[in-house]
């Protein structure tokens, strides 16, 4: 990771969680090795990591140990990796590439890496479910984290908007069900990291609700980014195939609106994110940060 991608403290954050990650695969040597390694595979070289991140930060902004956030920031890590792998898989997108190198079904074949994803969606219900992790931090955080995750990881969230993509492919849809789908399928993750923080944490009601806020605003944000570079960079930048929108006749921001009212919108939603962190001054500066960095990518 470009350190220049995060402040000190968010660097600090993604630092700590990159070394800790490894300790809550499974182990190998057993009858289930082939799926264990396929399972790491997928969350290893995990690109910016910006949901588990964004989990220890919240977590440190409303008061929390961001240490005791780790568990659950390998959760969301988890679930968005076993997202990535089913999305590669041929019955969805079909990408032989994915953050730089051969998606997990390219490796390991089409049904280990379905197996990898459905094991890493359990694995992460698990890790934050520990005996340990239920001692550290008190039940009804523990529970407020996992229902977060869980709501965002369903078929009102991820799942949700995933099918209605599907749906959408070779659809003239508009605006609205352009939100609704990028609203589950992209932002809802990111609105849980940002929540799943607050609640280890002990927020307010109103932390919570700048922190629901800006996660949904980044959320949008970036997906509007994607879309401008799925059109404007290069596969070798993105570590990804570029065109699969077009291909696969899905519609996008850049297709429905162009390439200038999405990037107006992208910078919008922005704005929105750095508003709904006033309630936290100063503190919120890395945050800041991150929403004007993930704005201006280049990949």
């Amino acid at each position: 990771m470009n350190n220049t991608f995060y402040t000190p403290q968010m660097q600090a954050h993604f630092t700590h969680f990159e070394a800790a990650l490894p300790g809550y695969m499974p182990a190998t040597g057993g009858l289930q090795t082939v799926v264990a390694e396929a399972m790491a595979y997928a969350c290893e070289a995990g690109g910016k990591r910006i949901r588990p991140v964004l989990t220890m930060e919240f977590c440190r902004l409303c008061g929390g140990d961001p240490e005791a956030a780790l568990p659950f920031a390998a959760a969301i890590e988890m679930i968005h990796s076993y997202s990535l792998v089913h999305d590669d898989l041929p019955c969805m997108d079909n990408s032989p590439l994915r953050r730089g190198r051969p998606s997990t079904h390219a490796v390991y074949g089409e049904t280990m890496a379905l197996l990898a994803g459905d094991g890493l969606l359990n694995l992460a219900f698990e890790t934050m479910l520990r005996p340990d992790v239920r001692r550290d931090v008190p039940a009804d955080r523990v529970l407020g984290a996992a229902s977060a995750l869980a709501d965002a990881a369903g078929i009102e969230g991820m799942v949700g908007g995933q099918v209605i993509d599907l749906n959408s492919e070779g659809q003239a849809i508009g605006l609205p069900v352009l939100e609704a789908l990028q609203q589950g399928k992209t932002a809802a993750l990111l609105i849980a990291a940002c929540v799943m923080g607050a609640r280890l944490a002990g927020a307010t009601p109103e932390q919570e609700e700048a922190a629901r806020a800006y996660g949904e605003n980044i959320g949008l944000s970036f997906q509007m980014v994607d879309d401008i570079l799925d059109v404007t960079a290069t596969a070798e930048a993105l570590g990804k195939p570029t065109g699969s929108d077009a291909e696969n006749e899905k519609v996008t921001y850049v297709s429905l609106l162009g390439l200038e009212e999405t990037r107006r919108l992208a910078a919008q939603r922005t704005q929105q994110a750095l508003d709904a962190l006033a309630i936290f001054g100063e503190e919120a500066e890395s945050l800041r940060c991150l929403a004007q960095t993930l704005l201006e990518r280049d990949h």
